[in-house]
């Protein structure tokens, strides 16, 4: 899923969107990519001469990426939206700083009548960066989706 088919499902536009490419997605599990570029507007502010991505933005990224696995599910349909309902176990591991390309792993741990939970994992290099189990509800909305 690259960027433009990202955007159909993603409400979120500059300086929001925060993943490029969806690797891989099924109902379960799901692979996406997000370059840090020191271009990103939060590097202006947050630890000026030592930018790492702040862990709020961190958790964003890793839940626009869980929309991965549930525009899959069947009981997705065009116009529904997906809110980040609870955040549990976030653990921030190592910095992410710009130049690092953050894989984001993640797989469904449960859904049933509209909320589920995903467990994601965000690595650098084969390094955990950042990890959480996130909840999430998918409701009726305007066109895209949300995370």
């Amino acid at each position: 899923m690259d960027i433009y088919e990202l955007l159909r499902f993603l409400p979120h536009r500059y300086p929001f969107l925060l993943i490029d490419r969806i690797l891989e997605a099924d109902e379960k599990r799901f692979r996406a990519l997000k370059n840090v570029t020191f271009n990103e507007p939060q590097f202006q502010g947050h630890f000026p001469g030592y930018p790492i991505m702040p862990g709020v933005l961190l958790l964003e990224a890793m839940a626009q990426a869980s929309v991965a696995v549930v525009v899959r599910r069947p009981e997705f349909k065009p116009g529904m939206l997906v809110f980040l309902a609870g955040v549990e176990g976030a653990r921030f591991r190592k910095p992410v700083v710009p130049g690092d390309t953050l894989l984001l792993e993640g797989e469904l741990l449960g859904y049933r009548q509209g909320v589920g939970k995903v467990r994601v994992g965000a690595w650098v290099e084969g390094e955990l960066k950042a990890e959480a189990v996130l909840s999430f509800v998918l409701r009726a909305g305007q066109e895209g989706g949300a995370a």
